[in-house]
């Protein structure tokens, strides 16, 4: 039977994954940015109150995966916390200037986790060269990819996905970006042994006084008064086929 993570932006999200039957959640904050390193309030409640495993992203910024020394220090850091706060693994990468796995670095990475479960997260679907890039994380001992396959949806890269896991017994290649409940046989059928999903929905903000004309984000155009959210159901209901 394929593995549920869900990707939950705060503490009320985990606890609904969990609720609804969730494997394992990824933990992240800034959905608009595609995730990043959650806040270490967020941190702490969630090691107090969810049961399921929890990895947490360290991404220091959004946009690409090229990092400063300052934001690589940031990095190192946050896994120390994450680490420390006990957490059973992490989300994390790291690419070059030219496109590939920074191998320098990822195994500073690796040797920060002390032993952690690492998953290598969709920088992988920027890198110039998915092949070369799964040997070398294998190399480092990373536990599984995160990756679409290097298309915008993991429906759209399912072949590569495919070719991947034929090419080699580990990493762990987990399938994500748009799996969703209508979808998910497709990826039963190949056999994908991990799937991951937002399950996600917008809920509306309970606030009844609406303030118009100001926006509190760069995108004027953002609508302020709803909360992306996990649907439980849809969480349930991508467990249960998974596990017919």
């Amino acid at each position: 039977m394929a593995l549920l993570e869900i990707c939950c932006y705060g503490l009320d999200a985990a606890l609904t994954a969990e609720q609804f039957g969730a494997d394992r959640i990824e933990l992240c904050s800034a959905p608009a940015e595609g995730g990043l390193t959650p806040s270490l309030g967020v941190l702490k409640k969630v090691t107090e109150r969810v049961s399921i495993p929890v990895h947490p992203i360290v991404r220091p910024r959004g946009g690409d995966f090229c990092y400063s020394a300052n934001e690589f220090q940031t990095m190192l850091d946050d896994i120390d916390t994450v680490r420390d706060l006990g957490f059973p693994g992490l989300v994390v990468g790291v690419l070059d200037e030219d496109g590939n796995i920074d191998v320098a670095r990822m195994g500073q990475l690796m040797a920060r986790c002390g032993g952690l479960q690492v998953t290598f997260h969709r920088a992988f679907d920027m890198c110039r060269d998915p092949f070369q890039a799964v040997d070398q994380l294998a190399d480092l001992g990373v536990a599984r990819i995160l990756t679409s396959g290097q298309q915008q949806t993991a429906e759209q890269g399912l072949r590569l996905i495919t070719e991947l896991k034929a090419h080699c017994g580990a990493p762990i290649i987990m399938a994500g970006a748009g799996v969703r409940l209508a979808n998910l046989g497709r990826f039963i059928a190949q056999g994908v042994e991990e799937l991951h999903s937002s399950a996600g929905c917008l809920a509306p903000s309970p606030m009844r006084y609406r303030k118009s004309g100001v926006s509190m984000s760069a995108d004027t155009g953002a609508d302020e008064f709803s909360r992306y959210c996990v649907d439980g159901p849809t969480v349930a209901a991508m467990k249960a086929m998974l596990s017919r």
